[in-house]
């Protein structure tokens, strides 16, 4: 990393900052990301000026080694978005607002108190039991399929994937039994159109009558386990990363669970694995996260000074997207398909760096989507798309990679729970 030549200073109206300005949003973006990715690479190289929903200009740095650069380097790289210096471009409405305005949870914090939330997250996270987990889940997965297992058909998306994470983490978190409707229905909400901002105050307000709640009467869940460390996080604290909790836990295991059973349902190599074997599950998984991966770009992080990254000037108070998708794709560290990645972890599905998704977070996200797709094999083995491939449309997000359904088919079965 070096400081910037003030001499190779851009102005106004240079073509790198717009005419190259390349446009992360739109109907050619939401169905091919990948190839959109590979583009970008090929005529701009690793780090690209991007315009976002709205016209919010930011840079996509897209390759793997400047991605590691940029995380490794929180002094010139920082994450708190008061830095940012295009506030005034933020249209009103903004439908990336949510991912981008500060709140208290750790995830918008630096330095030392990130450090300290992320160290007392990760002993609280690690110390939860992972065989009552595991149950959980299956639990979960049993009685969501119980909804719909006599009928011989069901949309997977809204049906199962999207609620099987929010009802474990809801239970894990700590939520009581008569908030979790609520809790979940405005989960979706806030993600799913609608009155969002006021579905989020009330997931918000839930958040604070739990953390209460638990002060009160303590349990084996996270939210408790937390409050014994009140000497060093505030309630308010505990309530925000027990929210950044539920919806980056809900999201990214939804989708992964969605993307690895399209598939599992499309392409022959895993019809083995379908017809009652568990062998591919894992290997699915796998190939989502380098090739589907349910987290494609990560928005926020904010220069703190004028610096050079991938041969770009990058101004102080400029946006980064983190291109975690582009990154699994990069030529320099996978030169080949996937064939050539299994067994391979080395992906960014789950951030990279202190500021990756803190462990022991992914094994628990794995926990839940490999749990969900092994219960709907075993209780549902003849399962298959109702539609053809060529009809399932992917979420307009930049921010996750994701099926809007997920028509199925299958034999009429039982009931787990009659």
């Amino acid at each position: 990393m070096r400081p910037a030549d003030p001499g190779t200073a851009d102005r106004p109206g240079c073509p790198v900052r717009h005419d190259g300005t390349v446009a992360l949003h739109g109907p050619q973006f939401t169905e091919d990301p990948a190839g959109l990715y590979r583009r970008m690479r090929a005529e701009h190289g690793p780090v690209v000026p991007i315009e976002l929903e709205g016209g919010v200009p930011a840079w996509f740095v897209g390759d793997y080694r400047e991605i590691n650069e940029v995380c490794g380097d929180p002094r010139v790289f920082a994450r708190a978005p008061h830095r940012w210096r295009h506030w005034d471009r933020v249209p009103e409405g903004w439908s990336l607002l949510p991912y981008v305005a500060a709140q208290p949870s750790m995830g918008f914090t630096e330095g030392d108190e990130y450090r300290t939330r992320v160290e007392i997250f990760a002993d609280v996270l690690g110390g939860y039991d992972q065989f009552e987990l595991q149950a959980h889940c299956e639990q979960h997965a049993d009685r969501l399929i119980d909804g719909f297992a006599t009928g011989g058909e069901a949309e997977l998306i809204a049906q199962y994937a999207d609620a099987l994470p929010l009802y474990v983490l809801a239970q894990v978190c700590g939520v009581a039994p008569e908030q979790t409707e609520g809790l979940v229905h405005d989960m979706t909400g806030s993600i799913g159109g609608g009155d969002s901002t006021a579905a989020l105050d009330r997931i918000v307000r839930r958040m604070h009558s739990m953390v209460a709640a638990k002060r009160e009467n303590p349990g084996p869940d996270l939210t408790s386990r937390m409050l014994r460390h009140q000497d060093r996080v505030t309630d308010e604290q505990i309530a925000y990363d027990m929210l950044i909790t539920m919806t980056a836990g809900h999201l990214t295991v939804a989708h992964w669970i969605g993307n690895t059973m399209r598939l599992m349902l499309t392409d022959e190599r895993f019809a083995i694995g379908l017809a009652g074997g568990r062998r591919s599950v894992g290997q699915a998984l796998n190939e989502v996260l380098w090739e589907e991966t349910p987290t494609q770009n990560y928005i926020g992080r904010y220069a703190t000074q004028d610096v050079q990254l991938g041969g770009r000037l990058i101004r102080a108070g400029d946006m980064l997207v983190l291109g975690l998708a582009a990154g699994n794709t990069d030529p320099r560290i996978r030169p080949g398909s996937y064939a050539d990645s299994v067994g391979n972890n080395a992906f960014l599905s789950f951030g990279i760096g202190d500021r990756g998704c803190p462990h022991p977070a992914p094994e628990v996200a794995e926990t839940i989507a490999r749990a969900g797709i092994e219960v709907l094999l075993d209780r549902l083995p003849d399962i298959r798309l109702a539609v053809p491939p060529g009809e399932l449309r992917w979420i307009p997000s930049v921010w996750m990679r994701g099926l809007t359904a997920l028509p199925v088919r299958f034999s009429p079965s039982y009931v787990v729970g009659a």
